[in-house]
């Protein structure tokens, strides 16, 4: 195997602190997360305790202070053991970074500090009834009225929407214009006009909270603008290298995982004499899906220690993640056959992995938008005026 060089003896100190947490915290109980669609707040709190949460928030508003792979490591983690309820990514690498970045002091200091502790759990509202990816013709409005906006819409697919205390919600503050009549606006879930619909039934991911969330006539002041009026869609844009890599550091580790299971399970199962990996199909496959997860291995540290750069190009960004992804679910299609009947039961993580998968492709931008930015830095477009 490939030695991983990007870790330092204290990424590795702080992965021993995150593997502990995981086996005391979150395996013994995942499956009953899965029933309930939904972790419980205990878990945010226990994590923030532990500085598990926006290790990468500088020190002065309650973070460590701490770089990008400390991030990645507990994203692998959980991504290794199938724990695909706690959505710390998406509150401590996605949410945090647009306050940190946009948000004035006093957002900072009020949201901050409490989203490190696991005291405030974050949701972000971008996807609709009426599409996911393209963020420029949301419909959700929030219309300014004195020192007020008033927001009315709706969203849906939203991540830890149930569990949410804080929304940084995308709407149109212009809805006359696409990307310039985009804000982003921080929305306290306890304010009136405010309700969470179901929590949605998912194919897989079914310990993560996802929610439709509904808006009437909802006011927040001015004051919890992000950014610029109008500027939301710029922002947007700035961390989406970020979310893509998550994407892209989640499918890799799962991958590996589920070789891990495999090879265990097939050196094991005896069929017709033999054991299933005695079985030439067996091993030629597993061969070749090891060596693909390498490739992809080495690309994926490859594209992290860019980041930490601040070199990671948006293309490549989404090359990782389309190739991760389209891997990742590869994998678990293929891994799956060689457990047969036990393969397609809940039980096995196999069956959950293979469930949960089919969501990368999707989440962070789907495939097919991913194949459309790479396309458009391969083949430009000559406008037609």
């Amino acid at each position: 195997m490939i030695p991983r060089t990007i870790f330092s003896p204290d990424h590795e100190a702080f992965r021993d602190t995150v593997k502990r947490f995981i086996e005391e915290h979150v395996t013994p109980f995942h499956a009953e997360w899965e029933k309930a669609g939904q972790v419980p707040r205990s878990l945010w709190k226990k994590a923030g305790e532990l500085g598990l949460l926006c290790v990468n928030v500088p020190e002065e508003y309650g973070g460590l202070g701490a770089d990008f792979l400390y991030s990645a490591i507990l994203i692998e983690e959980m991504a290794r053991v199938g724990a695909t309820g706690p959505t710390f990514y998406l509150h401590s690498d996605i949410v945090a970074p647009y306050i940190v970045d946009f948000g004035t002091e006093e957002q900072k200091r009020k949201w901050l500090p409490k989203m490190a502790t696991g005291e405030v759990v974050v949701a972000l509202g971008m996807s609709e009834p009426s599409g996911g990816s393209d963020v420029q013709n949301i419909r959700t409005q929030a219309i300014r009225d004195g020192d007020e906006y008033v927001i009315n819409g709706q969203k849906v697919f939203i991540t830890n929407g149930h569990s949410a205390d804080l929304l940084l919600l995308a709407c149109k503050t212009d809805p006359k214009q696409k990307a310039k009549g985009v804000s982003l606006i921080l929305v306290e879930t306890k304010r009136e006009g405010f309700t969470r619909g179901r929590k949605l039934e998912k194919i897989g991911c079914k310990a993560q909270d996802t929610s439709e969330l509904f808006f009437a006539d909802l006011r927040v002041p001015v004051s919890n603008l992000l950014g610029t009026e109008g500027g939301g869609f710029a922002v947007l844009m700035t961390q989406l290298a970020q979310e893509r890599l998550i994407q892209a550091i989640r499918g890799v580790a799962a991958s590996e995982a589920a070789l891990e299971w495999t090879r265990a399970y097939a050196a094991d199962r005896k069929m017709f004499g033999q054991t299933l990996a005695d079985f030439q199909n067996t091993r030629f496959t597993l061969a070749g899906l090891h060596a693909e997860v390498l490739a992809q291995r080495v690309f994926v540290d490859r594209c992290m220690e860019l980041h930490l750069q601040g070199k990671l190009d948006p293309v490549d960004a989404a090359s990782c993640k389309l190739v991760a992804t389209d891997l990742q679910f590869k994998v678990m299609d293929q891994c799956l056959q060689f457990f047969g009947g036990w393969g397609y039961m809940w039980e096995y993580p196999i069956a959950r992995a293979f469930a949960d998968a089919r969501m990368c492709r999707i989440g962070g931008g789907t495939a097919e938008v991913m194949k459309q930015i790479i396309a458009n830095s391969l083949l430009p477009k000559v406008r037609k005026d």
